[in-house]
């Protein structure tokens, strides 16, 4: 399909603005050209914390979405996109709004640590420390901890398979759904999707070569199943899963890979791959109408599954 319209004129107008590539700046300078106003405001919430929660090397962060004042909502703990090295609560702030409202799930976003101050596992560690909080205090949220969720876009998505992997792993907490959204779930850059959408889309390869580099940093092992859950040798046992992959997007393929696997290993799984769209389209809520439309989606997943 060709590149959907909408995309089309943010890359347009993304290229207008003359900035250099991602990976020929510092972590700070893309942090602060990233920390811009929403678009649109997000849904009311009945009731909106921050707060700090205990982690592994410190407290963390967290900002908890609850839509209305009932009792018992699912839960869904989020952890934003930025190839590990940018984003924060703010910026993942209108999706947890729209997902909770959407859902009727409490939502916490988790404000992990970030590379390349703190590499590879810290973020991975801090979102599993977040996610054993969440599952302990779920009732201290007005949440169900027996209908517990994890998601995330992009490296959200990674942290949010990895989750999932390591609570199986030691038998942690319960998870019955995660919702992986373009994950990154390889180490490589030699698929299809990554010659194909090498330039032009948003995300490039050089780009995502640069997030795994202050990720993993010069000593960090990148075919670790915690780094890269798709070479997990087995995915049995996981919880539910629905994949969400973008067209013009290079990590494509290695996101529809891993939906493939979880249903070779009898997890249920659905996956969706949005036509003509590329990464990160969706968080642009009040830009692309694809996003209302993934994110409609992905409650209406989450709530099928957990209830």
């Amino acid at each position: 399909m060709a590149l959907n319209p909408q995309a089309k004129l943010v890359l347009e107008q993304m290229a207008a603005l003359g900035a250099p590539p991602l990976h020929e700046q510092e972590p700070e300078a893309v942090r602060e050209a990233n920390r811009l106003p929403p678009a649109i405001p997000g849904p009311t919430m009945s009731h909106v914390e921050d707060r700090n929660i205990p982690g592994p090397k410190g407290d963390i962060a967290v900002r908890i979405y609850r839509p209305t004042e009932e009792k018992d909502h699912s839960l869904l703990v989020w952890y934003h996109g930025g190839g590990w090295v940018i984003g924060d609560l703010d910026g993942a702030d209108i999706t947890c709004r729209e997902l909770a409202a959407r859902s009727s799930s409490v939502v916490m976003s988790v404000d992990y640590r970030l590379a390349p101050e703190n590499r590879y596992p810290a973020a991975q560690e801090d979102c599993y420390a977040a996610t054993v909080w969440a599952a302990e205090n779920a009732s201290t949220l007005g949440a169900d901890a027996n209908r517990l969720a994890v998601g995330g876009d992009s490296a959200g998505g990674n942290l949010a398979a990895v989750v999932s992997l390591r609570a199986r792993d030691e038998e942690g907490p319960a998870i019955g759904f995660q919702l992986l959204v373009y994950p990154v779930t390889d180490h490589s850059f030699e698929t299809d999707s990554y010659r194909d959408n090498a330039e032009g889309y948003l995300l490039t390869r050089d780009g995502m070569a640069w997030f795994w580099n202050h990720y993993l940093g010069p000593n960090g092992d990148g075919s670790h199943p915690y780094a890269s859950p798709l070479r997990a040798g087995d995915l049995s046992g996981l919880p539910p899963a629905h994949v969400i992959t973008a067209e013009y997007d290079p990590l494509r393929d290695e996101g529809e890979a891993y939906a493939k696997r979880l249903q070779e290993a009898g997890v249920a799984t659905t996956h969706t791959r949005y036509a003509g769209q590329i990464h990160a389209f969706y968080g642009m809520h009040g830009v692309l109408d694809d996003a209302t439309r993934a994110v409609q989606e992905s409650a209406e997943k989450l709530k099928a599954t957990l209830g």
